[in-house]
C-alpha cells in the first residue's frame, strides 16, 4: 500500500492548554455534583450530568493516551509523562508507564494474539472482548484505591453515597465501555473479507461533532494507527487528507 500523505498538524493549537482545559472541567463537574445534596438536582439534570461527567471521563484517558504519543507538549517528554500521569490517575489510578507500554504493544501489532487490547481469538463477541479488555488492565491495587476514596468521601467528607454513585462510579464505568467500544471494539473487529492492511483498523464516518460527542475523535482510528503522531484534536483534519484507506 502507497504510503499516506502525511497531514497538517497544526501544532499552532496548544495541546496543554486543551489538556488542562478537560482535567480541570472534569475536576469542576465532579466536585459541583458532588457537593450539592442529590434531593435539590431536579430528576430531569441527572442523566445530563452523568452524561457530561461519562464524556469528560473519557477525556482524561485521551489526554493519557495522547501524551503516550508525545503529543500533549511535543519534544517535551517529562511535561507529557506528568500529564499522562495526571490524567490517568484521575480516570481509574492507573499506573502510566505500565499502560504505555502496553499501548505500545498496541501499536506494535494491532488485532493480533500480541495485542494486549485485542480479544482471545475464539470470542470476539462484544461482552466477551469487553470483560477480557477489563481484566487485563485492572488490578486489586486500584480496586483497594477507589475502595478508600470512596469511603472517605463518604463518612469523612460526608458526602452522599448516591451522590458518589451516580456522579463517579457510573460516569467511570461508563467511560471504559465507551473507549472500549469506539476505540477497540469497532475499529479492530475484523471485517467481512479480512483487514485490509497492516493498521488492521477501520474509521467511523461520524462528522466532527458526532465523533467529538462519541469518543474525542478516537473513532477516526485508522488515521490515529496511520498518524499516530497527531494528537486528538488533528484527527479530523487526517479524516479529510486523501490517502488509500481500507473499505
Amino acid at each position: 500500500m502507497t504510503p499516506p500523505v502525511a497531514p497538517p498538524t497544526r501544532r499552532a493549537l496548544p495541546g496543554v492548554a486543551l489538556a488542562a482545559a478537560i482535567v480541570l472541567a472534569w475536576s469542576a463537574s465532579l466536585v459541583a455534583a458532588l457537593a450539592l445534596p442529590p434531593q435539590v438536582i431536579p430528576w430531569a439534570l441527572w442523566l445530563p450530568i452523568v452524561a457530561l461527567r461519562t464524556w469528560l471521563h473519557t477525556g482524561l484517558f485521551i489526554v493519557a493516551h495522547d501524551a503516550m504519543h508525545g503529543t500533549v507538549a511535543p519534544g517535551r517528554p517529562r511535561l507529557n509523562a506528568a500529564i499522562g500521569t495526571v490524567a490517568v490517575g484521575l480516570y481509574a489510578l492507573f499506573p502510566y508507564a505500565t499502560l504505555a507500554r502496553e499501548h505500545r504493544g498496541h501499536h506494535a501489532n494491532p488485532a493480533s494474539s500480541e495485542d494486549p487490547d485485542f480479544h482471545d481469538g475464539a470470542h470476539p463477541g462484544f461482552g466477551r472482548w469487553y470483560l477480557r479488555f477489563i481484566g487485563h488492565y485492572l488490578r486489586w491495587p486500584q480496586v483497594v484505591g477507589h475502595a478508600v476514596i470512596f469511603n472517605v468521601l463518604q463518612h469523612v467528607v460526608h458526602v452522599s453515597q448516591l451522590s458518589l454513585l451516580a456522579f463517579w462510579v457510573l460516569p467511570a464505568l461508563a467511560s471504559t465501555a465507551q473507549l472500549f467500544y469506539f476505540g477497540t471494539f469497532r475499529p479492530h473487529r475484523a471485517p467481512p473479507g479480512g483487514y485490509a492492511d497492516a493498521h488492521r483498523a477501520t474509521s467511523n464516518d461520524y462528522g466532527p461533532a458526532l465523533s467529538l460527542l462519541t469518543c474525542f475523535h478516537f473513532g477516526y482510528h485508522w488515521e490515529h494507527h496511520a498518524w499516530p503522531s497527531l494528537p486528538w484534536w488533528a484527527l479530523p483534519s487526517a479524516r479529510r487528507t486523501p490517502a488509500p484507506r481500507p473499505r
